[in-house]
């Protein structure tokens, strides 16, 4: 009698944990990408609107975006069209509605005080993911909230940080952001990623043409110069084209509760472009909240923080 042995082959064990490198290390890149992206909101508050700045910025990365995403994008216009409601939604709460919020903050915020409030993001990405019915796990909550005492002691250390209105403009759009980043997680099946970003950029791009119209009308239009064309080719690029699509891939690969404990970096990445950049001091306060603030990104983010 032959006796045939079946051996069964089970998925290896670093497939998922490779993807969840992969997904954390893009939304770092995304975190600090837009940490620049406050010094150019902030650097361009005084010469250029913030509607035009959002407009122009746009412009440039759908420039960016195209020649990889209109092609996939109009082969798949059917399955865009069925999901228009969807893609509506996320161009108007991440592209239209979020930047320009950031750039009417930086009118009057510091670029510091933009990144930590920003960091409250995470916090609402949790909340409506919770609200969808995912389960956060005990060590991405305790991430979560570690990170989180970390920034609130960053931001209330020494009380130098007067409250404005564009602290008000920045909590909005940190609403806006964690709604997007929220909505990434429910993106309709068979849309491909480039294709999405290319969409949402174009539907974005449109919805501000009336306020874009309505600022050169009131404002009179801002003068092409470096210290204007630069940063919005920053902002255009890096902070649109890579960051967003960076963004994206993480939150289909681990989850926006997940990328958003990443996300706890920014008022980091900020600080230390402040200090490299425009030679602002770090003390010693700031450095222990740091450190905090990475332990709780490291607890959040690891493979285990679904248990």
């Amino acid at each position: 009698m032959t006796v045939t042995v079946t051996r069964t082959t089970s998925p290896r064990p670093t497939a998922i944990p490779r993807a969840a490198a992969l997904g954390i290390a893009l939304a770092a890149v995304a975190t600090a990408v837009w940490s620049g992206s406050f010094v150019a909101s902030r650097a361009l508050g005084e010469s250029v609107p913030p509607v035009q700045h959002a407009f122009w910025r746009w412009v440039i990365a759908l420039a960016v975006v195209a020649p990889f995403g209109a092609r996939r994008a109009w082969r798949q216009r059917a399955l865009i069209r069925r999901h228009l409601r969807y893609v509506l939604l996320a161009s108007l709460l991440g592209v239209a509605v979020y930047n320009t919020l950031v750039n009417q903050a930086g009118v009057t915020t510091p670029a510091a005080n933009m990144g930590m409030i920003m960091a409250a993001s995470p916090v609402l990405m949790a909340l409506y993911e919770r609200a969808g019915g995912t389960r956060l796990g005990g060590r991405r909550i305790a991430g979560l909230l570690t990170a989180c005492a970390g920034v609130m002691l960053l931001v209330g250390q020494g009380g130098t940080a007067s409250f404005s209105t564009g602290d008000l403009w920045m909590i909005a759009a940190a609403c806006c952001f964690a709604g997007y980043s929220a909505l990434l997680r429910r993106r309709p099946a068979g849309i491909d990623g480039t294709a999405f970003l290319f969409t949402t950029f174009l539907a974005g791009t449109v919805m501000l043409l009336p306020a874009q119209a309505a600022s050169l009308t009131l404002q009179g239009g801002f003068t092409p110069a470096p210290g204007t064309v630069l940063p919005l080719l920053y902002v255009g690029v890096a902070s649109s084209a890579v960051a967003f699509f960076a963004w994206n891939k993480a939150v289909a690969l681990v989850g926006p509760t997940r990328a958003g404990v990443v996300y706890y970096l920014q008022p980091v990445c900020v600080a230390l472009l402040s200090w490299a950049v425009l030679g602002e001091a770090i003390g010693v306060w700031q450095v222990l909240c740091m450190a905090l603030i990475l332990g709780g990104v490291m607890l959040g983010a690891s493979s285990r923080a679904s248990a």
